[in-house]
C-alpha cells in the first residue's frame, strides 16, 4: 500500500519527461566515464551525450547521401550520423576506427552482410562508418555491452548506444515517467523530434552498448 501510495505521488509530480538532472537524479545514478578521450575536462559517457544534443540542435534535415570525406558536409544525414557526430564530439573518430576495425576482421562484416540479405562490398571508409550492420560488427569488438531488460533502469544511462534492426541512436538521459530513457535518433524525413520515446514502442532492439567505464 505504501509503494503504490509513492508511485502515485510521484506520478503526479512528474507527468512530462525529464532530463536525469531535473528529477531522477534522485532515484538513479547518473553514469560518468573514467575516460576523456579528447582530454577536454568532460568525460565519455556525458561528451557522447551532449554531442549527439547538439548534433540534433542543428536539424539535419534526411537523406541518405554519399560524401567524398565520410562525414555529410551539409544539412542532412541518417541515424548513423547521430553517432558518428555523437562519437567525433567525444574524440572518436568513427569513420577512422570501422576502417582500421574492417581491416582487421573482414570475415565479421562479410558475415553481418550476409545476416542483411546485402552482398559484401568492397571496403570503402567514406561510408563503411555510415552503415548500421557495420556499426553492429564494429561495436560488438570494442565497446562494452549492457542488458536489453528495460526493467534495469539504472543500466540505461545518457551517451550509451542502441541499435535495433536497421537502425542506431543514442540514449538520452531524458526518460519517461516510467524512467525508461528516450532515444536521439534520426529515422525518416518526416520526424519532427529527434529525441523520442521509442525503446517500449519497438520490437527489433538489437543491442545496447557503453563507449567506455
Amino acid at each position: 500500500m505504501l509503494v503504490l501510495l509513492l508511485v502515485i505521488l510521484v506520478r503526479r509530480q512528474h507527468t512530462s519527461a525529464e532530463r536525469a538532472t531535473e528529477f531522477y537524479s534522485r532515484y538513479i545514478p547518473v553514469t560518468r566515464s573514467s575516460v576523456d578521450r579528447d582530454e577536454d575536462g568532460i568525460d565519455d559517457q556525458n561528451d557522447i551525450l551532449q554531442s549527439a544534443l547538439a548534433y540534433c540542435e542543428t536539424r539535419p534535415r534526411y537523406k541518405s547521401k554519399y560524401y567524398e570525406g565520410g562525414y555529410p558536409t551539409d544539412r542532412y544525414g541518417t541515424c548513423a550520423d547521430v553517432v558518428a557526430a555523437a562519437l567525433k564530439g567525444a574524440g572518436y573518430d568513427l569513420m577512422k576506427l570501422v576502417s582500421e576495425d574492417r581491416e582487421k576482421n573482414p570475415d565479421d562484416y562479410a558475415v553481418m552482410a550476409a545476416l542483411a540479405g546485402v552482398p559484401d562490398e568492397e571496403p570503402d571508409p567514406n561510408i563503411d562508418f555510415r552503415r548500421v550492420r557495420n556499426l553492429e560488427v564494429y561495436f560488438s569488438h570494442t565497446a562494452i555491452p549492457m542488458t536489453l531488460d528495460l526493467g534495469e533502469i539504472n543500466a540505461w544511462q545518457g551517451g550509451d548506444i542502441v541499435i535495433f534492426d536497421d537502425h542506431i541512436g543514442i540514449v538520452s538521459d531524458r526518460r519517461s515517467i516510467d524512467g525508461v530513457p528516450y532515444v536521439i535518433h534520426h529515422n525518416s524525413a518526416y520526424q519532427k523530434r529527434y529525441e523520442q520515446d521509442i525503446l517500449e514502442a519497438r520490437t527489433d532492439l538489437r543491442a545496447h552498448y557503453r563507449i567506455s567505464q
